[in-house]
């Protein structure tokens, strides 16, 4: 690991300009992704600016919606009790990533800002445009069978690896964002699609700081699922993962929010499927036939072809539970 110099911010205001005064600043706050890329030299920053003590701890709940602060850690909002009876899916999404250990560390802001695991972005003895801008993508002739199916580029073919970013896509949930100013972005569109920069994996400018969400107050109650299919039942990645809510009156879907994880280089929403079930019955068929209008589009680059079918299964499975049928 690099040499590099340590800063405790105590507000955001300093820790914005810290990062604007040097050129080659990282934040850091629980460090569970940071310190792996460090380690493996795939980030070098030449300082790291510690964000702990900034003020934002908070959880408000209120009848409106739901603000978390981006120093929230991953197991406080999975375990809050009002959070797990007015947003399920946010919290299963989360019981379901990583580790009791790194959920204990890990903070909403940081789960945001996480790269991917893709091994070609890991190895730096391999070509990787998204660690080295030009190298070309080990992956797209390579070992590629947790990659990507929708929204890849001929630079790069890697998945985004959160899962409660999944849940956040189907909530139509809105990003704060401090820099010179405060700005408000919605969450599907601060995550990127390589196309010819997949360095760039979200939309934050140099000098601004992701500070809390806000999720509006929905009508899903308990018709909600989050399901990962990966290799084992702890600590590994998806190979498909479905965020379903379904909003129900009379058995027919007034509302329905689907989003995707491991199919694609950020939270993959599948808003046409979703406006395909609005006013249909909920029932298996059109839930199948909601989910071959949610893989329109998608692609295999070999090892991953098996997503194709694994997907819409998945999908019909989600919507499936979340129905309770």
């Amino acid at each position: 690991m690099i040499n590099f110099t340590y800063t405790k911010a105590s507000t955001t205001n300093s820790a914005v300009d810290l990062l604007l005064k040097e050129k080659n600043a990282k934040f850091i706050a629980g460090g569970t992704n940071l310190v792996d890329l460090m380690k493996r030299g795939v980030e070098t920053p030449d300082r790291l600016i510690d964000i702990t003590n900034l003020p934002l701890h908070n959880i408000d709940k209120k009848e409106t919606g739901l603000y978390i602060g981006a120093m929230v850690t991953n197991t406080q909002v999975a375990e809050d009790p009002w959070i797990k009876i007015n947003y399920p899916l946010l919290s299963l999404a989360l019981q379901a990533g990583a580790s009791p250990q790194l959920r204990n560390m890990a903070t909403v802001g940081g789960n945001m800002m996480q790269r991917t695991r893709c091994s070609y972005f890991y190895d730096t003895a391999m070509p990787c445009n998204k660690r080295e801008p030009g190298t070309g993508c080990g992956a797209m002739n390579g070992y590629n069978r947790m990659h990507a199916i929708f929204g890849a580029s001929d630079s790069c073919i890697a998945v985004h690896p959160s899962d409660m970013c999944v849940a956040l896509a189907a909530l139509d949930t809105t990003v704060i964002i401090q820099g010179k100013k405060e700005r408000r972005i919605p969450f599907l569109d601060f995550h990127r699609l390589p196309g010819n920069t997949p360095e760039k994996d979200n939309n934050l400018a140099k000098g601004e700081l992701i500070t809390g969400i806000e999720i509006a107050r929905n009508h899903f109650g308990g018709h909600v699922h989050y399901l990962k299919i990966r290799d084992r039942s702890s600590y590994a990645f998806a190979l498909v993962s479905v965020a379903a809510a379904l909003e129900i009156s009379n058995d027919s879907i007034v509302h329905a929010r689907l989003a995707m994880g491991g199919v694609a280089h950020k939270p993959w929403r599948l808003t046409e499927a979703e406006k395909f079930l609005q006013g249909k019955k909920a029932t298996v068929d059109s839930f199948r036939e909601a989910a071959i209008v949610a893989m329109n589009g998608a692609k295999d680059y070999g090892q991953n072809h098996f997503k194709l079918k694994l997907a819409p299964v998945a999908i019909v499975e989600a919507l499936s539970q979340a129905a309770k049928i």
